[in-house]
């Protein structure tokens, strides 16, 4: 069956509008597991493991820390920046899948998915979101990282609040500072995209070929996103782990990093300090934020799909 057939023609726009703003309802559930991972991917930053005070055991340890000792709105550090940049990220990278699936850009002749032009169309849309998006990713994990001083871990940049952290960059180095490490997020957005995006497809055109929900398109789209979803949380923690670090890490005068120079010594450094763990670190809180967050992002950009479809003329 076309692809085309079965997605509704919209106007130059409308699937980056639904990607941004099913991305939005998706982050609001899903921002305090990034706080809690952030915080355990900062723990033990270039220390060699077992030689380092555990402030937080594992992830129910960690939620319960700071809102106990931060208060439970704590679990929503960073919700503004993160909430923007998911409108920036995946209005680019939703819209850019739907819309070459829907001219049959990333399908083969039989409408399935194709592999390589999958990985290269949201890989790529993905990391033009991402740079574009850096300096709300910056500010999110600024502000996710700041904790109580009884359960802090990595640098502390004590920031009051999204507008005063955007304010002090500015002042810092304007965007330069602002756009401090873009970098860092690319091989993290690429792979997470691809293979996010890739499996969802793969997982669709399998749940359709079994023809088990022909007549329930939003419970194959959940279970399709959440194969999608909990293969991100595999191939995309090493990369998770250098952004939060390479973005939260303190700079000089000049803007120079403090710990890390780039992406390449930020890997060897923490391999050699920490171990391959050490690139790990958080995997589980990753994978219960990043499966949810791509089930109810796509599922809610399914809904909002269905809703178009009746409300057009």
């Amino acid at each position: 069956m076309s692809t085309t057939s079965s997605i509704n023609k919209k106007p130059p726009g409308v699937e980056f509008a639904m990607g941004a703003l099913a991305a939005v309802g998706a982050g609001c559930f899903t921002n305090p597991m990034d706080v809690v991972k952030v915080r355990l991917q900062l723990q033990g930053e270039l220390e060699a493991r077992g030689s380092y005070n555990r402030i937080y055991k594992n992830t129910v340890h960690a939620a319960y820390l700071i809102a106990k000792h931060e208060g439970v709105l704590a679990l929503q550090a960073g919700l503004v920046p993160a909430l923007a940049f998911q409108v920036v990220l995946n209005g680019i990278r939703l819209g850019a899948y739907k819309s070459a699936q829907r001219y049959e850009l990333i399908v083969d002749a039989r409408g399935n998915t194709d592999v390589l032009r999958t990985t290269l169309v949201s890989g790529t849309a993905g990391c033009v979101g991402a740079v574009l998006g850096s300096p709300l990713y910056l500010v999110k994990t600024q502000l996710q990282a700041q904790s109580a001083k009884s359960i802090a871990v990595g640098y502390q940049h004590n920031h009051s609040g999204s507008w005063n952290a955007f304010k002090s960059l500015w002042q810092e180095g304007g965007v330069t500072a602002l756009y401090r490490g873009w970098n860092a997020n690319l091989p993290r957005v690429f792979v997470g995209s691809a293979t996010q995006l890739t499996t969802f497809g793969l997982a669709s055109d399998w749940l359709r070929s079994l023809n088990i929900f022909p007549d329930r398109p939003i419970l194959l789209t959940f279970l399709a996103a959440a194969i999608g979803g909990s293969c991100v949380a595999v191939t995309m923690q090493p990369f998770d782990v250098l952004a939060t670090r390479l973005y939260n890490q303190q700079t000089d005068a000049t803007g120079k990093g403090a710990l890390y120079k780039g992406l390449g010594d930020a890997l060897i450094k923490i391999f050699r300090t920490e171990g391959l763990t050490g690139l790990y670190k958080g995997t589980f809180p990753t994978w219960i934020r990043i499966a949810p967050h791509t089930v109810l992002c796509l599922v809610f950009y399914e809904k909002l799909e269905q809703l178009y479809g009746k409300l057009r003329p």
